[in-house]
């Protein structure tokens, strides 16, 4: 029996399978008021159809200050929830679920999305100025103001808020952001946070903030929903935030009601060399769900249903999340399914698109 195909239940949420859309920015709220569209729709709607488990919309800021681009969608305001709740009816409909990463850009916000520029968007055209742990920049875009520890309470409050819209919203979990060099990212990683008050210096300290967030976005969305982190497990730097870091903090993070850990991997400095390869990404996650017991996922160059039914055969790994190759395929799920010789349903409309039995 596939196991990638085999349902996982995650506090009072059933997932039909183990094969989930990655959050994976698309930079395309036109308007820049953070509200999604069409595009939005039509992009997890069709990943939903084609039989992934369970759809994870991009980063979304907790503020407006906590985009990545001007162009990025948030859940900052009661007018962005309608237009989400018409996507995760639509996700339900096609018999999947959904959840959405919260997140916030810090220093790495206010920049241009691939098609506009390089660089940071000036305030005089729709940017704004960043902040961070640090007043360092990141390379390429101006640098941010330190923020205040006095300022943070404000940060976990618009944390809880976004994830209680999310719930409104119809979202079936939701995720922090806290890897890839973002706002959380930058509080963690002993290069990146030189504080010297209560957010700075331990490892405590230094995941003092997160761990504010985890327990008020628990409290926010109540007992029954999934609330996931996705962590960067390394820096790929001497000195850095590590695996090792990455552990004792999910273990905390698990204590304040987090369910299960997302482990990809860089993103807060330039210049690192990085070992890519199919599944270069899968022991941190393994290494995770060693230390803490907790249910992981593991991402990274994982494009094949072989190679997908084969990092959970091989045990310590719960979800498989793929990212690019359902941007060539929004149908892998059904792809894979006939694969590896799992039944599951097809949409009625594509029925006779199924594939003949061998």
């Amino acid at each position: 029996m596939s196991k990638l195909f085999s349902p996982i239940k995650i506090r009072d949420l059933e997932v039909k399978n183990r094969l989930w859309v990655s959050p994976m920015c698309m930079y395309s709220c036109e308007n820049q008021d953070g509200v999604v569209g069409d595009w939005h729709l039509v992009h997890l709607g069709s990943r939903a159809i084609g039989g992934a488990g369970m759809v994870i919309a991009e980063a979304s800021g907790v503020n407006p200050e906590g985009r990545i681009s001007p162009w990025c969608p948030g859940l900052w305001d009661d007018s962005q929830i309608a237009p989400w709740k018409k996507i995760t009816d639509f996700i339900r409909a096609a018999g999947s679920t959904s959840g959405i990463q919260l997140a916030h850009a810090g220093r790495k916000g206010s920049a241009h999305r691939p098609i506009s520029g390089t660089g940071s968007v000036p305030v005089d055209q729709g940017g704004w100025e960043t902040y961070s742990a640090t007043s360092e920049a990141f390379e390429g875009l101006a640098a941010p103001r330190e923020l205040r520890a006095d300022e943070l309470g404000q940060l976990v409050a618009d944390f809880a808020a976004a994830a209680k819209r999310a719930k409104t919203a119809g979202f079936d979990l939701v995720e922090i952001h806290a890897a890839h060099g973002y706002l959380l990212h930058q509080f963690l990683s002993p290069i990146t946070n030189k504080r010297t008050d209560q957010y700075g210096g331990t490892l405590a300290n230094r995941a003092r903030l997160l761990l504010e967030i985890v327990a008020a976005v628990r409290q926010a969305v109540g007992d029954q929903m999934p609330v996931l982190v996705r962590f960067s497990a390394t820096d790929y730097v001497a000195d850095g935030w590590d695996q090792t870091q990455t552990n004792e903090v999910a273990g905390w993070c698990k204590d304040q009601g987090a369910d299960l850990f997302d482990l990809s991997s860089g993103g807060l400095i330039t210049g690192v060399k990085i070992p890519t390869g199919p599944g270069y990404q899968v022991d941190f996650a393994k290494s995770t769900k060693t230390a803490t017991h907790a249910e992981v996922a593991a991402v990274g160059q994982i494009t094949n249903s072989e190679q997908a039914e084969q990092i959970l055969q091989d045990g310590l790994v719960d979800v498989v999340l793929v990212g690019r190759e359902f941007l060539r395929d929004p149908y892998l799920g059904l792809r894979a399914a006939n694969q590896l010789d799992a039944e599951v349903d097809w949409p009625w409309q594509y029925e006779r698109g199924r594939w003949p039995n061998a």
